[in-house]
């Protein structure tokens, strides 16, 4: 049986095997998938000996994304843009190729789950960090009408935009400082981790359209401190399970040349939270 893992530390908490056990069932295929909890230190020792397991694929999760990029001998376009690795393909030759397909995840679960086209929209985008980095590429595919990339250091989000700026139309792809965002947007995605401590981007409640999307990347049994701000200001609220389970698909695409159905996996997931 193949076997396909996934590296973090800490891990007791993934949902991936759960997730990829569904989507086995579902297609057919023939594979184990396991929790691994990698030393800080030891992350490409801990992928070697996986491979020398006979392991054919990975996930990758906090905190060795960007020691994922370093580990591969080949990237695609979108861990290219991404500059980090969640996806591992092991190929017969030895060979380590790294993807990305947490922005297709999160564009997945806005276009189909949430049934939000981005084409033409005004998004924002809160936080220039590794979560921020993975979804710029996948927004300006479906060409919104403009993308502010929002940071508290503003130097930051000023590289992130100028990274892509050549693939966005002119005047699309900003950037500023949080105290800088004006306007309203029909799009607001939460890619800090300020959830994690309970805590909120400083953003005025104006940034949200009537009827916006509001998307926080955390996921929990309760909505988040963002999710609940958002709401009270006529946001619909949305938050980062589907993306789990959208870019778990994605990995899973990779490795077994099928996409599995996702809504009863997520579905399942809200109900166990």
């Amino acid at each position: 049986m193949d076997k396909y893992c996934v590296f973090g530390n800490p891990i007791a908490h993934s949902k991936s095997p759960d997730i990829h056990a569904a989507y086995a069932a579902q297609t057919g295929q023939q594979l184990t998938y396991e929790k691994r909890l990698a030393p800080l230190d030891g992350f490409a020792a801990a992928v070697h000996a996986f491979i020398a397991e006979g392991g054919k694929g990975a996930n990758v999760t906090v905190p060795f994304k960007l020691e994922a990029h370093k580990l591969a001998g080949a990237l695609t376009v979108r861990a290219q843009a991404a500059g980090a690795v969640n996806t591992l393909i092991f190929g017969d030759d030895g060979s380590i190729t790294g993807d990305n397909t947490d922005g297709a995840g999160l564009v997945a679960d806005i276009v189909h789950n949430a049934g939000v086209p981005l084409a033409g929209k005004r998004v924002l985008l809160l936080g220039a960090g590794g979560a921020a980095r993975g979804v710029v590429l996948p927004i300006l595919e479906h060409r919104p009408a403009a993308l502010l990339i929002a940071n508290r250091t503003v130097a930051t989000a000023q590289a992130l935009a100028e990274q892509f700026g050549a693939l966005a139309g002119p005047g699309v792809l900003s950037a500023c400082g949080y105290a800088d965002v004006q306007g309203a947007f029909d799009i607001v995605i939460n890619a800090t981790s300020a959830s994690l401590n309970a805590d909120l981007p400083p953003v005025p409640a104006s940034v949200f359209a009537p009827g916006a999307l509001a998307l926080d990347m955390m996921y929990g049994a309760q909505p988040t401190v963002f999710m609940q701000f958002a709401a009270r200001h006529g946001a619909i609220v949305r938050d980062g399970l589907g993306m789990l389970v959208e870019q778990a698909a994605e990995a899973f695409l990779a490795w077994r040349g099928v996409r599995p159905h996702t809504a009863d996996v997520l579905q399942q997931l809200r109900a166990k939270l």
